[in-house]
Parts: structure tokens; sequence; C-alpha cells
């Protein structure tokens, strides 16, 4: 049972990261479900992948859904390494460069997320793991599950190609920014979809915060601190990079935007963080 289990780890760990994000969580997710076959009689197991994936794959469920609940809390190894160029019109060789980086960005994407929409998308499109099984983890028909991934592909889809569309990302970032200066609540609403996730990276951890209202009234509060600002390309994604007066980088910032709105914002404030980023000059 040893033998036949770790064949199957590596596979495993790499469903439980790309549904957590972490590898500390992806390799506790693992562990749990060595526990989880060790109580079991393996004989009436007649097909122990799946049984494998299929634990796993609540596992990542429940620590997922245990972070949709407590959304203030942190979580270590969770944000991927920010790959940063400036945003100046790109030339087509660049655009190549930028392909390179959607892995990373997918990571990013994958965050914004419900929990059974990620479980359906990374089982399914990811491992191939037919609708009917995933529908068993999460108590839900086979159709239901499909539409399930097939919203989360749409989100995920705005990533995959980082040229399409770009014009359109760029007039949503820009208008939050603005709306942010300029105190409009209402504006940043427009321009944030109801159920928009900011994922912070700051000093302490890790921190969330869910919905257009909460994250309106940060962007309002978190206005101006910031006097200097370009725009970015953040793992494939729109983003800016602020300094202060002596040039010391302050935040970087990516955004998802689906359908002319803002569906996630990932930002990096920890100084730690930010300098050992490969970050451009201010100019």
């Amino acid at each position: 049972m040893t033998e036949a289990f770790e064949a199957q780890r590596d596979r495993l760990h790499a469903v439980a990261y790309r549904m957590l994000g972490s590898h500390a969580d992806a390799e506790d997710a693992v562990q749990e479900a060595w526990l989880r076959l060790s109580r079991q009689n393996s004989a009436a197991i007649d097909n122990l992948a799946g049984w494998l994936t299929t634990v796993v794959g609540r596992i990542s469920l429940d620590v997922l859904r245990s972070r949709q609940a407590h959304p203030e809390a942190s979580y270590d190894d969770r944000l991927p390494e920010f790959v940063v160029t400036l945003d100046d019109g790109p030339t087509p060789d660049e655009e190549v460069a930028l392909a390179d980086t959607v892995g990373l960005a997918l990571l990013v994407v994958l965050e914004s997320l419900r929990p059974s929409e990620r479980l359906a998308f990374v089982l399914h499109d990811l491992f191939a793991v037919p609708f009917d099984e995933i529908g068993k983890i999460l108590g839900k028909s086979g159709d239901a599950t499909k539409m399930l991934a097939s919203r989360a592909r749409r989100k995920v889809r705005a990533t995959e190609r980082p040229t399409d569309g770009r014009q359109e990302q760029r007039v949503a970032v820009q208008a939050f920014l603005a709306a942010a200066r300029d105190g409009d609540f209402e504006g940043l609403l427009r321009v944030l979809d109801p159920d928009v996730r900011l994922t912070v990276d700051t000093p302490t951890g890790v921190v969330v915060i869910l919905g257009a209202t909460q994250v309106a009234s940060g962007a309002r509060l978190a206005a101006g601190a910031a006097p200097r600002g370009r725009a970015a390309v953040v793992n494939g994604l729109p983003g800016v990079i602020s300094w202060d007066e002596d040039g010391t980088p302050l935040s970087v910032l990516a955004f998802t935007v689906l359908d002319g709105r803002i569906t996630d914002i990932t930002a990096v404030v920890d100084p730690a963080k930010l300098t050992l980023m490969d970050l451009p000059d201010p100019e």
C-alpha cells in the first residue's frame, strides 16, 4: 500500500497545490490522505488513484471553505512570485515574454474563484476527473458541476491570452485608480465585481478582503498614500507599481479584469518582499 501511495504522491501534491496555492498546505493535504488510506481496507478500493484524488479534493475543499469563512486569516506561501515589467505598450517580442508568465498568473486567478468553482476547474480541466466524480465531492449533480467548471473557465481565460482585451483591462484599472484617488465610492463600485477579492501580502502575512463594498472602502482610505506610480504588467496581468518620494517601492498590485469589471486584486506591500523583487526603477 505504501508503494502504491508513493507512486501517486507527486500527482496528488500537484492537485492539492493548484487547489490551495501553497506547497505547505498541499503537503498537509497529501499526508492527511495517506492517514485516511492507512485506516482503510485497501483491498476494497477498486481504483486507488481515483479514490485518493477524491480524498485530496475533499480535504482541499474543506481548507478553501475555511479560508472563505475566515478571510482575515493569514496563509504562508500562498502568493506566487511576481514577474513585473513596466507597461508602456509592449512590442511583439515583449508580448511573447508576457505569455511565459501566464503559469504564474493562473495561480493568482485561481485565488479569485469560489471553492466549488476552483475544485471543478482544477480537477476537470487540469486533471481530467469526470464531472460525476467531482459532483460527488461537492454534493451536486454532474450537470451542476459542469456549470461551475464553465464559470471558472471563463474567469481563467482572461489570463490565458494576455494580449486579448488588454486595452479594456487597462481602462478598468485606470478607472479604479482614478475613483480611488477622487474618493469616488460609487465609481469604485461600478468597476468592481460584487464578489471581488483583494489579497494583500503584508509584513505579518497574507490578508484577504472579500466584496466590492469592503474593497472600495479600503481603496478610498489608501488613495494618495503613494506619491509615484506607473502602469505595469504583473504575471501577465495589468498592474501598478508605486514608489515613495525617495524611489523606494511601496506596493505592487495585479488586477484580474473580466467583462470590464475587476474580479481580483493581488497586492504586495511587504517591504522585505518588495526589496527582493526585480522591479524597474521609477522615472
